[in-house]
């Protein structure tokens, strides 16, 4: 009889012959009745273009604005913050305020995020303009920080 190896040690094909076929060899069908790779949504992940333009509302439940898009640390793949965009009317005037990722949390009673922070104070927030990129200077990140406090609000 056949000793099994441990499984960092099998081989490829001793590997797949130990899983559940979830589709046909070579195509990039998804298992319906799992997390699989999600594209859109699952249980716990949401594709990012469904997070953008999603509404985002002060402990009051008054909306604030919308986020814009979020900022994903390179090296540890986590989200580092949330670009919301404030004010403005149909896209004129609008200012970016990036806020602390951990700052927001999902309201599925409103369909929105939620921060722990008023229109003032979002308003006195680091904040840039449409047509800027801020996080090219070194010392954004480190304003932003300074003005969360590491304090980061949170529900």
């Amino acid at each position: 009889m056949p000793t099994e190896l441990p499984q960092d040690r099998a081989s490829p094909q001793d590997r797949a012959s130990k899983e559940r076929a979830l589709r046909e060899p070579g195509t990039m069908e998804l298992d319906p009745s799992g997390d699989g790779i999600a594209l859109d949504e699952t249980r716990r992940l949401i594709a990012s273009n469904k997070v953008e333009g999603t509404a985002v509302y002060d402990r009051k439940g008054e909306h604030l604005g919308s986020v814009y898009n979020f900022m994903v640390d390179k090296v540890t793949g986590q989200v580092a913050y949330a670009v919301l965009s404030f004010g403005g009317f149909l896209g004129f005037g609008e200012s970016y305020h990036p806020v602390p990722w951990k700052a927001l949390t999902y309201d599925v009673r409103l369909g929105g995020y939620v921060v722990d922070l008023d229109a003032d104070t979002l308003a006195g927030a680091p904040r840039h303009g449409p047509d800027e990129d801020p996080f090219t200077d070194p010392s954004y990140g480190g304003r932003l920080d300074d003005y969360y406090g590491g304090r980061a609000p949170t529900i």
